[in-house]
């Protein structure tokens, strides 16, 4: 836990040095890199991308950041990556929480350790996840009991797919399950895009994933979303009910993006990157392409990450446990 606080602190003093005067930092990059762990084209690709084009021009970086994807191991290889890059500012990774929070618990070895390796820099953007049924569910079944009696009384058919087995929304899936005393089997898909698929042509009943990765269909009347995790309603589905309003509280969870430095960046260095971050959060033209794809554009201190960080880590361990996964099991 020495390790975890230290972690906080250090973070802590990156966002005191982004009081200092950035006319007293280092002159600013030609142009910095962004690794994220997933494919071109999804939500968080959006984030990277929409943030990295708004920090041109800042005292951080005079060009456009330029985003490399590094997809694979749920999102593992670009915080590899970046641990071994050049702790100078120039090079950071856009990571959901679940990689630093949740992955220790999971993974009995992992490549990096997010309290050694990296130093919080800023959060970018918050996403609700969302549980929608599809066609195989009947048309009565509106909220989250419904779904539970309904996966009740048919049991061969009580199913759910995630966009990964061990990430949030697997888990999300598992909890509901164990709350209710009712058998909801797990079905893992490589992302977001064929899960819904299946839920739409009816091969599955039910997806918990990314809210906004449900909307279109949503829309269309293709899939009815019955819950989302936040601790609001989504501002892009305020007609759906969140599962604490249904009484479930303990799926409450709001996932957010975050980008990181390798750990030994120095403070101004990670000052200069927190600035840009969050001025480019509050840009109409980055908040409204965001939320196309149902992200919420949110920045933070570095400290406020680092300190989530921890919480959501502490909080996921003993859920995690709890539901019983490992990455071996």
């Amino acid at each position: 836990m020495q390790t975890r606080r230290t972690f906080i602190q250090a973070a802590g003093g990156g966002a005191l040095a982004s009081l200092l005067p950035l006319a007293a930092s280092a002159q600013a990059l030609d142009q910095v890199k962004i690794y994220y762990g997933f494919p071109a084209g999804s939500a968080g690709d959006s984030v990277a991308r929409r943030i990295g084009e708004k920090v041109a021009g800042s005292a951080y970086s005079r060009n456009v950041a330029v985003v490399d994807n590094r997809p694979g191991a749920g999102g593992r290889i670009a915080l590899e990556v970046l641990k071994s890059a050049p702790a100078d500012g120039s090079v950071l990774a856009l990571s959901p929480f679940s990689c630093t929070s949740i992955y220790p618990h999971v993974y009995s070895k992992l490549s990096y350790d997010a309290n050694k390796d990296f130093a919080a820099v800023s959060i970018g953007a918050v996403m609700h996840h969302g549980l929608a049924v599809g066609p195989k569910v009947p048309t009565s079944v509106v909220t989250v009991r419904d779904f539970l009696a309904w996966a009740k009384a048919n049991p061969q058919e009580a199913n759910y797919g995630s966009p990964a087995a061990g990430s949030t929304p697997h888990f999300i899936g598992a909890l509901l399950g164990l709350t209710a005393n009712v058998d909801l089997r797990h079905v893992p898909y490589r992302g977001s895009v064929p899960g819904i698929t299946d839920v739409v042509g009816g091969q599955i009943a039910a997806m918990v994933t990314p809210s906004g990765d449900f909307l279109a269909n949503h829309r269309a009347g293709k899939l009815r979303m019955i819950a989302t995790s936040g601790r609001q309603r989504s501002p892009f589905s305020p007609e759906v009910p969140t599962f604490a309003e249904q009484g479930f509280a303990e799926l409450t969870t709001e996932e957010w993006f975050g980008f990181y430095a390798p750990a030994q960046t120095p403070a101004a260095a990670i000052a200069r990157a927190n600035a840009a971050v969050n001025a480019a959060v509050k840009e109409r033209a980055v908040i409204d392409s965001l939320g196309v794809v149902g992200l919420i554009a949110r920045g933070s201190t570095a400290n406020e990450m680092a300190m989530s960080q921890q919480a959501e880590f502490e909080r996921w361990g003993p859920l995690v446990k709890r539901i019983g996964f490992t990455a071996e099991s």
